[in-house]
């Protein structure tokens, strides 16, 4: 373990599990399919809402008002996250990690096939719009519960030296989920424009109805994690976990959510704000836009992999100060580069924007993990990933309403993303210093 690692205060003492690689390998596998099937259903909603939203059940407003909408019908689920990582992040470090994984598929499966469902604004006018909002509040308090409880249980199960690895795994579920809901999105664009907007872009939506049986069958194979075990045989549970993340590791929960900015804001920035850019005001086509996500999130896949073994030579956080700078340097040539309009130079800028901020998400559950101590560790990894994820889903809406007040010129949101960056750069370099250590024994 690195020197800079440290006991964290209110750390159990008497807590020990024996951890081995083998079953690391395969619980950080089953939280990478779980995780990638929930990010799959919770990204659909961002290519929709800058692609069909706006036009189906906002109709009633001009073309910028409805995408302003859209966008804040999709910050939404970014708003009701933090409640998913209270509800969840106390189940999860009461009852354990498993049963809150279990009920965080569910709930979100279920809200996305039922979007898919979802009489447009033509059909039952002003109750459309309130149930996509209430349906995608319904997704974010899933997801509040979902990402910290799977790289909870991924860094649980493995030896202290091959967390890296282990805890990427679930970050690849990002990507993966992309790459689905962007390929359903690019195979429903090839249908004829009426034809999409009436059922077409219903499709992916209900494809979540089967995918839930996958994702609850994975779900049910995932062993609960070792350390918590050994907490419920020792009784050494917080009562009230969040409560105690606020009291006793406040300043680790700010770092922490420091770290994690840029991972979460940024890649919306880079994807859902940048194909409402492309295809709104720069007049590009839609899938050129969408299929630049996809080229992205195989790029996503590489380096994500490859910066988790990364981080277990030189530490999650220094992997995340060296993300944070890279990507403020290269925030003005990746739209400098969408702006020539040229299709070539248009996917390299998103595939090479989304890769180079990819270098501190992929170690955000290494960091953010080690940041807490097991007792409060679920709710502390929820709470800060969703609390910066609260702060900056709404930067899409925040994006389009910059671009509109400066006559479609994007550099106050390149300014924006220069931000977004640096704040995590800070993180990462405070968040090195602050990481704990668990009292596990590897075979």
């Amino acid at each position: 373990m690195s020197k800079t690692e440290q006991t964290a205060p209110g750390a159990p003492p008497g807590t020990s599990a024996v951890v081995t690689g083998q079953d690391a390998g395969r619980v950080a596998f089953a939280a990478f399919v779980g995780t990638a099937l929930e990010w799959y259903d919770y990204f659909l909603f961002g290519t929709a809402a800058a692609l069909v939203f706006n036009r189906l059940y906002f109709t009633t407003l001009n073309p910028t008002a409805a995408t302003l909408a859209a966008f804040a019908t999709f910050g939404v689920g970014f708003a009701a996250r933090p409640i998913g990582a209270l509800i969840f992040g106390w189940l999860g470090d009461r009852m354990g990690r498993r049963p809150a994984l279990l009920i965080t598929v569910v709930m979100i499966g279920a809200a996305t096939g039922l979007i898919g469902l979802l009489p447009s604004y033509a059909a039952i006018g002003v109750a459309a719009p309130l149930l996509l909002v209430f349906l995608r509040l319904l997704q974010g308090i899933a997801v509040g519960g979902e990402w910290g409880g799977a790289v909870t249980l991924a860094v649980e199960h493995a030896p202290p030296e091959k967390r890296g690895r282990y805890a990427a795994l679930p970050q690849v579920g990002s990507p993966v989920g992309t790459l689905l809901s962007s390929g359903a999105f690019s195979l429903v664009l090839l249908l004829p424009s009426g034809s999409f907007d009436s059922w077409g872009w219903r499709l992916p939506f209900l494809a979540a109805f089967p995918l839930l049986g996958v994702a609850v069958y994975i779900r049910r194979k995932v062993e609960e994690s070792p350390l918590f075990d050994e907490m419920m045989k020792q009784d050494e549970r917080a009562k009230v976990p969040a409560l105690d993340v606020f009291r006793q590791a406040w300043g680790r929960l700010l770092v922490a959510m420091a770290s994690a900015t840029l991972g979460v804001g940024g890649f919306y920035l880079l994807t859902t704000f940048m194909i409402s850019y492309g295809a709104d005001t720069l007049g590009m086509s839609r899938s050129l836009m969408v299929n630049g996500t996809l080229v992205a999130a195989l790029v996503q896949i590489v380096v994500i992999l490859a910066m988790g073994r990364v981080a277990e030579r030189i530490g999650p956080g220094r992997v995340t100060v060296w993300g944070g700078l890279l990507t403020a340097l290269l925030a003005f040539p990746i739209f400098w580069m969408v702006e020539t309009k040229n299709p070539v130079a248009v996917v390299v800028a998103m595939a090479g924007g989304i890769g180079v901020l990819s270098i501190a998400y992929a170690v955000s559950g290494a960091l953010l993990a080690e940041l807490f101590p097991a007792r409060l560790r679920y709710s502390g990894v929820a709470l800060a990933y969703n609390l910066a994820g609260a702060l900056t889903g709404f930067l899409p809406f925040l994006a389009a309403a910059m671009l509109g007040a400066v006559d479609g010129t994007p550099w106050p949101v390149v300014l924006l993303l220069v931000g977004l960056s640096l704040t995590t750069a800070l993180g990462g370099f405070l968040g090195e210093r602050m990481r704990v250590k668990d009292n596990v024994v590897a075979t």
